[in-house]
């Protein structure tokens, strides 16, 4: 049988990993495969600035822990350098893959490309902007392995007075847990762990339209909520404009409620009735004999409109209601496309 060629590693105290002469992390001892695998999936949108420092930080965390860790970034189109920050990355750490998408796809979609490249026993996901606290990590992976099988993180609010995008937040909530089927956690952020069990009922939802922290909590896996104080931003501002947390928020509530629909069918209701006050309106009249205040033709008009326009409105409802039924079923689209990948890991 041929010598097996030994590689000269440096192995670090604590780490699951080593690094050759050149400072390279190389993977993991065949000897460590049966350890736990945990993937965290970081989406990024022109994060050039923080990369490195948000690199760094997890790193720290996670090297000091006795799990076998890989890092899945997903650049989200970015078009300040990210990319490349991440590439110099994976270059030398052997841990690390990313995945480019070909264009914006939205933070939702980005998260979704990482939960379908986790291969791990546990799936942690969290922003690269600093944001998400690397060193609740340890906490998670505890959690998880306790029997849970989603750790939510959740923003604490701080007495700092309230701003634009608070308020809208606070009524985004407010609205879409009182007319949806599913309770939605206020302050729920996208920082969270889930189990191999919970990621895989992710995956087998391919709607378009995506809101995670939705479909997270429809699924009704046990649960454990993980509060946690939000720090600054390392660098650059927050890339969720008012027009893309406006799709945010639509998508939700079309996603998770059928209510809008059922507006048409309520005002179809309230012209019937409007109808029916009409015509008694009008039988008064002519009971008591002053029909002299009914203007010729007035009554017969009104009352054909407001029945056809309430008949109308009560059949679009119904239509409505059925065609979303079907938008939700024929969506079929792909979530995301990926234009490239890079990955020291041979797989």
């Amino acid at each position: 049988m041929p010598r097996r060629k030994e590689r000269s590693v440096c192995w670090q105290t604590g780490t699951g990993s080593g690094c050759d002469a050149r400072g390279r992390i190389l993977p993991m001892s065949p000897r460590r495969k049966n350890k736990l695998q945990i993937d965290l999936v970081i989406p990024v949108y022109n994060e050039a600035e923080a990369i490195d420092q948000t690199y760094a930080d997890v790193r720290q965390v996670v090297d000091a822990l006795p799990y076998d860790f890989r890092f899945i970034y997903v650049d989200d189109g970015s078009s300040d350098g990210t990319a490349d920050s991440l590439r110099a990355i994976c270059a030398n750490d052997q841990r690390v893959t990313l995945l480019q998408l070909s264009r914006n796809f939205g933070h939702q979609a980005a998260l979704t490309a990482g939960m379908d490249a986790s291969q791990g026993d546990i799936m942690i996901s969290m922003d690269a902007d600093g944001q998400h606290p690397p060193a609740l990590i340890p906490k998670m992976i505890d959690l998880i392995q306790q029997g849970y099988d989603i750790v939510q993180g959740q923003r604490i609010e701080d007495d700092r007075a309230a701003s634009f995008k608070k308020v809208t937040s606070n009524f985004f909530y407010w609205l879409i847990n009182r007319i949806s089927g599913t309770q939605v956690l206020q302050g729920a952020a996208d920082f969270r762990a889930l189990s191999r069990n919970a990621l895989n009922g992710v995956r087998s939802m391919q709607e378009y339209h995506r809101f995670l922290r939705g479909m997270i909590s429809w699924m009704g896996y046990n649960s454990v909520i993980l509060p946690y104080h939000e720090p600054e931003r390392i660098a650059g501002i927050s890339k969720y404009s008012l027009g893309k947390m406006v799709r945010l928020a639509s998508d939700a509530i079309f996603s998770f409620s059928l209510a809008p629909l059922y507006i048409g069918l309520s005002a179809g209701f309230v012209f019937f009735i409007l109808a029916g006050i009409q015509l008694v309106y009008v039988l008064s009249l002519w009971i008591t004999g002053n029909t002299q205040q009914v203007e010729p033709g007035w009554s017969s008009l009104m009352g054909v409109m407001l029945i056809a326009s309430g008949i109308i409105m009560i059949l679009l409802g119904f239509i409505g209601v059925y065609v979303g039924y079907i938008f939700q079923e024929v969506k079929r689209r792909p979530i995301y496309l990926i234009k490239g990948k890079t990955s020291d890991v041979r797989e």
